[in-house]
């Protein structure tokens, strides 16, 4: 993955850590996922990239996390794992 989509994904693990709410979280991960579709990015390089984010977020610990955190850093996990069979199965990434 290259260097912008490093720093995109970062970026956006970071928003989900500190998200109010799992409705901001799905929002920010819907956000993402429609700016890589209008921006015609690869299937392939969206599967990449949920990967990337899913081995970020795995690497969190409960024990270092608020409640908050924790419940958004599992929502993302559900999320981008949905989307990975959404991708899977050939299916555009929109909700």
């Amino acid at each position: 993955m290259n260097t912008t989509m490093e720093d995109y994904c970062h970026k956006l693990v970071n928003k989900i850590l500190f998200a109010a709410s799992q409705e901001e979280v799905k929002r920010y991960i819907d956000t993402a996922m429609k700016s890589m579709v209008t921006h015609k990015v690869n299937g392939h390089i969206i599967a990449r990239f949920a990967d990337k984010a899913l081995l970020h977020l795995k690497e969190f610990s409960p024990m270092d996390q608020d409640a908050q955190q924790w419940t958004n850093i599992k929502m993302a996990i559900l999320l981008f794992n949905q989307l990975k069979r959404t991708l899977n199965s050939g299916a555009i990434p929109i909700s």
